[in-house]
């Protein structure tokens, strides 16, 4: 992927921060790994405001619903992490 070089305003304590915890990827990774995942949260955001316009709101039983099967696709995941041999 091609890079372009910015500058941005940041402040200092964090910059401080940052650079106290950085791998070889050093600080424009991290801002950039930061920015990649902000953009991602505000493009899920904009997909369930389109998606509640088109569909209507869920109700309080269909939230709890999804809630229900994340929590036990994270329960799945963390067991099949914890097998030895596993791949996961």
């Amino acid at each position: 992927m091609a890079s372009r070089k910015i500058t941005v305003t940041v402040p200092e304590d964090l910059v401080e921060s940052i650079k106290g915890r950085v791998d070889a990827r050093g600080v424009s990774g991290y801002i950039a790994a930061a920015a990649a995942h902000q953009d991602a949260m505000d493009r899920l955001h904009e997909l369930a405001e389109h998606l509640e316009d088109e569909h209507g709101e869920l109700s309080e039983e269909e939230q709890q619903a999804a809630l229900d099967r994340i929590a036990a696709l994270d329960e799945w995941h963390d067991g099949r992490r914890s097998r030895p041999g596993s791949a996961a």
